[in-house]
């Protein structure tokens, strides 16, 4: 298909002689391969279909169209070889990546060098901070080898966090542990100033020493030193169960209650329908993985420009497999470009938490039921992630849960429908498991009677159907690991500790 330049009519504005061939190069003919038939009607002008054979193949248009110049039409390629879920996945490799943050502090380091035997230029610092050359290079390199020896250590201690975190706490969990900011600032702050100390070391000569970097460096080995005990005792807190539970808790309400807020903020007008009229075409998933976010806006913004509703089918966090439906577009004035609607929609390995709160309770579960594998055997641990996952499902019950979510635009007509998990999914992902990994522990059973009833006088009328329904399991559960009716009255108890608080025998 060949697009001639000569068919745009417009004016040729002023140019210098110089700028004046430059512009005509980006205005030359280019061709586009004859295969893609999506290219906008608007880039053709009705004049180059009456021209005599020289657009022969070129696509009807009755529109105007505007001269676009070829670096243009490059710069918007580069643009958007970028797509929002390519940018997605970019933004999570970031964060869980744990070199970028040291590889920017190495080079921080270099930087700070140079200025630092710059500032020795200007006869600064005061004579109370010179260093012979000996005592300088001694220095720098004992720097050099303590801040090699101190990343181990933090190596050492990430292997060991890794062992523990998948043999008692959950895998899932490592996900969020690689987002750590402090580690990632320990491994800056020791990358930089090994870059710090061994620049300075080249600078060192007989009658020229950097004695104000030498001084830096030292005041970066203190700040190291300082970062590494807070490190420790960060870790040495942090790792234990109950703060993990408690710190993934409050990131899964957090994220509910953002997806809350912009669920109430782009709801339609009423009497809008919630799918548009006409013909249905089904995008498919050009390769598998799990949700893990969708470009909300941009969605919507697509759905408002072609006039359509977008419906996703799945759940945030589903595994899609290659080839499933992706994306249902119901009606519509024009065909929306597939590759563009699947760039919308981050697939990947596995889930993450910035849009799916239930993968907070997922691992809070992991948590639990790992404490009450044999291996660990390790109840009241459970009990204590307990108390989160009430705290996590008063936060989940105390809102209005629908099955489906239908998103606005601007002018309050439905252009997204996504698919949501209802009250009794949230309850059936927190109880389920752990009730049957912990039918023989009696004080489970009774942390599991204490917060569902707590639930059920904490929560709307609407709520209480489930939660009976999962009071009558662990009545039926209880019977069958208790066979002695002492036992069996005493484990139907609710208590908020377990075993030793204040207990309630059921009604």
């Amino acid at each position: 298909m060949v697009f001639d330049q000569r068919a745009f009519s417009h004016q040729e504005p002023a140019f210098t002689p110089g700028a004046k061939k430059l512009h005509q190069m980006s205005r030359r003919s280019f061709t586009l391969p004859a295969y893609d038939k999506k290219v906008p009607s608007v880039l053709m002008n009705e004049s180059a279909n009456e021209s005599n054979g020289s657009t022969a193949g070129a696509v009807p248009c009755t529109h105007p169209c505007i001269a676009i110049p070829w670096p243009y039409l490059q710069r918007r390629d580069m643009r958007s070889m970028m797509s929002w879920s390519s940018a997605f996945r970019l933004r999570q490799y970031t964060k869980g990546s744990l070199w970028i943050a040291p590889l920017f502090g190495m080079a921080l380091g270099v930087v700070l060098a140079e200025l630092a035997i710059a500032a020795d230029g200007v006869d600064w610092p005061p004579s109370g901070w010179r260093y012979s050359a000996t005592t300088a290079s001694g220095v720098l390199s004992a720097i050099v080898g303590a801040m090699v020896a101190l990343l181990g250590f933090v190596v050492t201690i990430g292997v060991l966090v890794i062992q523990q975190a998948t043999g008692a706490l959950s895998p899932r969990y490592m996900r969020l542990w690689y987002r750590d900011r402090l580690q990632k600032t320990v491994l800056a702050t020791f990358t930089g100033t090994f870059a710090f100390a061994f620049s300075l070391l080249r600078s060192i000569e007989s009658n020229s020493v950097p004695d104000f970097g030498v001084t830096l460096a030292g005041a970066a080995v203190a700040v190291s030193l300082l970062l590494l005990l807070v490190y420790l005792n960060r870790f040495t807190h942090n790792l234990r169960p109950v703060a993990i539970a408690d710190l993934v808790g409050r990131m899964g309400e957090g994220v509910f209650a953002r997806g809350a807020m912009a669920v109430r903020g782009s709801a339609p007008h009423d009497g809008e329908p919630v799918t548009a009229h006409g013909p249905v075409t089904l995008i498919h998933s050009p390769h598998g993985g799990a949700i893990q976010a969708f470009d909300v806006a941009g969605l919507v913004a697509a759905g408002a420009r072609h006039d359509c509703t977008f419906v996703v089918p799945h759940l945030i966090g589903d595994y899609v497999p290659p080839g499933a439906v992706l994306v249902e577009v119901h009606g519509g004035t024009s065909a929306p470009d597939p590759r563009h609607l699947t760039s919308l929609i981050a697939l990947g390995a596995e889930r993450t938490i910035e849009q799916d709160p239930a993968f907070a309770l997922r691992i809070l579960v992991d948590i639990a039921i790992r404490a009450l594998s044999p291996a660990v055997n390790d109840p009241t641990t459970a009990v204590q992630v307990l108390n989160h996952i009430e705290s996590f499902l008063t936060v989940v019950g105390s809102a209005r849960l629908r099955d489906r979510y239908v998103m606005a635009d601007d002018r309050g007509r439905p252009r997204l429908v996504l698919h949501g998990r209802d009250w009794e999914d949230y309850l059936q992902l927190a109880v389920c498991e752990i009730r049957d990994c912990g039918a023989t522990a009696m004080q489970v059973c009774r942390r599991l009677r204490a917060m569902l009833d707590d639930l059920v006088e904490s929560l709307p009328a609407a709520q209480h159907p489930a939660l009976e329904k999962e009071l009558e399991l662990l009545r039926q559960s209880v019977e069958r690991a208790f066979t002695d009716p002492a036992l069996r009255a005493v484990a139907q108890w609710a208590d908020r500790q377990g075993i030793g608080g204040r207990s309630r025998p059921h009604s």
